[in-house]
């Protein structure tokens, strides 16, 4: 049998809920009075009461009356043909009087059963067509799809407010989806950097020992050669370290850091002389809970990112302030206080075809780089529960922006798996 809309069930249930006891009501009371009206109306015992009124006026008249009693007898006469009259002419109106009552009735009803079902179809579309498209949504956040932004049916209030929740409910499922789909990939891509970091320490031992007595034992005509293994070595030493950085997590407490201490250090040990570098911290700044290590290595690899890109020549300004972390990100009920470190070179620019890309792994556009500075700096800001994000120009350069939670979330190896 086929199941009918939920619009059409509620119609047909407001309908009958009020059309019913309307017609019911209306006939109950059709038909008491078609059958009042001719017991009311006593036509036949008016004519029997005149008829015998009749005989005793004929049988008072025979006697000898006073004149006052032979007036008294007229007037009594004439009341009685009077009310024969009256009855005779109810007794004719009454059988219509009845027709006209029960097709009044039929018109009641029918204005009543119009009039409910206007308000049936009225209250049938406020609830209907609301819920229809709340349960249409339903079906698209169980598939992943994004609710669409379509003209609200008009309702009651509350479905608006349900309307808004859902709608927050499908960005924060799909929100959750991108979170544990990332965090298989990034997973995945430390575990592979652990491997690939394991798998070059254990021949880069015997190698540098090697090379170092080479080193010691060559002749001038093998010096040069000798450099370039030394050279490729140690290149591919700080690879290891690099796919090391990436495929393990910090161990050990959390503790208070000084972003802008954090900041002038990483400034001043990873930026050359050659080139300009302004820290520029705002008064205020709070500490941020967290991994001093972690946070010092993911500037680090910012700022070495920057030296690369000025490399003809630049300016790299390092700000601290103060900023806000949304609660969507910050996990409270409102938005949380929150620490902005930035980084903006005049450098060479990112491509914007790359630019969506450049915190994924193994992505980059150095001849010898591994693609994993950024990689582990938005590793460690996200396990700190804070946020990244990129703004660059060809030609122009690049701001690399962190908006790190003063509260945490503490970086322990447990977050850093579920954050990233």
């Amino acid at each position: 049998m086929k199941r009918y809309r939920y619009r059409s069930r509620l119609f047909t249930i407001l309908l009958l809920f009020a059309a019913c006891p309307s017609v019911l009501l209306t006939l109950l009371w059709a038909g008491t009075v078609s059958r009042a009206l001719p017991l009311v109306s006593g036509s036949a015992a008016w004519e029997r009461a005149a008829a015998t009124g009749e005989r005793s006026l004929a049988i008072a008249r025979r006697r000898t009356l006073t004149p006052a009693e032979r007036h008294d007898l007229d007037a009594h006469e004439q009341e009685l043909r009077r009310s024969l009259e009256l009855a005779r002419r109810y007794s004719y109106v009454a059988p219509r009087v009845v027709r006209v009552v029960l097709l009044a009735g039929v018109l009641g009803a029918a204005v009543l059963t119009v009039g409910a079902s206007r308000v049936a179809g009225h209250l049938s579309r406020q609830l209907g067509r609301p819920l229809d498209q709340l349960v249409r949504w339903t079906a698209l956040v169980q598939a992943g799809q994004p609710v669409p932004d379509e003209p609200e049916p008009r309702g009651a209030p509350e479905f608006g407010t349900l309307r808004r929740r859902m709608r927050t409910m499908a960005r924060e499922l799909a929100r959750g989806r991108e979170r544990a789909l990332e965090a298989e990939r990034a997973e995945a891509f430390r575990e592979t950097a652990r491997r690939v970091a394991h798998e070059l320490k254990n021949p880069l031992t015997p190698i540098r020992f090697a090379v170092d007595r080479l080193r010691r034992d060559a002749t001038p005509a093998q010096a040069e050669l000798v450099e370039v293994l030394v050279s490729e070595t140690a290149r591919l030493e700080g690879m290891a370290r690099s796919f090391a950085q990436f495929g393990r997590l910090p161990d050990g407490p959390a503790s208070d850091v000084d972003v802008g201490e954090l900041a002038r250090w990483a400034a001043k040990t990873a930026v050359p002389e050659s080139l300009s570098v302004d820290v520029e911290v705002a008064d205020g700044v709070p500490l941020v809970r967290g991994h001093y290590d972690a946070l010092a290595r993911a500037l680090s690899n910012v700022l070495l990112n920057a030296v690369d890109a000025c490399a003809a020549g630049g300016r790299i300004d390092v700000r601290v302030g103060l900023a806000r972390l949304p609660s969507s990100e910050a996990h409270a009920d409102g938005d949380a206080d929150a620490v902005a470190l930035a980084v903006h070179d005049t450098g060479c620019g990112i491509p914007a075809d790359l630019l969506a890309r450049i915190w994924d792994p193994y992505v980059t556009q150095k001849p010898n780089g591994t693609g994993l500075g950024l990689a582990i700096a938005r590793q460690t800001v996200t396990a700190h529960g804070g946020t990244v994000d990129a703004v660059s120009a060809v030609g122009r350069g690049t701001e690399i922006r962190f908006i790190l939670p003063v509260a945490g979330p503490p970086a322990t190896a447990e977050s850093w798996r579920s954050s990233t």
